[in-house]
């Protein structure tokens, strides 16, 4: 499926009766500025990314989740001793 000719001319004419002739140089001031961050910020995540090796988890180093730690309970005899105190 190729987008020939044709079908941009319709796209471009699409977009500007959408937009408006004014809004396209903001539009594409705006889609440039977007895909320029777009850019710096995959390569800050590249640089910031470690290495693979030191990601990967052992077997011993797995933490069971707060839903298997069995939450502490009080009961009210508990709290009132604590508030006489």
């Amino acid at each position: 499926m190729d987008i020939g000719p044709p079908e941009l001319i319709l796209i471009l004419v699409v977009v500007l009766v959408l937009f408006g002739g004014a809004q396209l140089p903001k539009l594409a001031k705006n889609l440039g500025k977007a895909q320029r961050e777009f850019k710096s910020a995959m390569q800050q995540g590249e640089e910031d990314e470690p290495p693979a090796a030191a990601t990967t988890a052992t077997p011993d180093a797995v933490v069971a989740p707060d839903s298997a730690v069995a939450p502490q309970t009080t009961t009210a005899q508990d709290e009132s001793t604590t508030q006489k105190s």
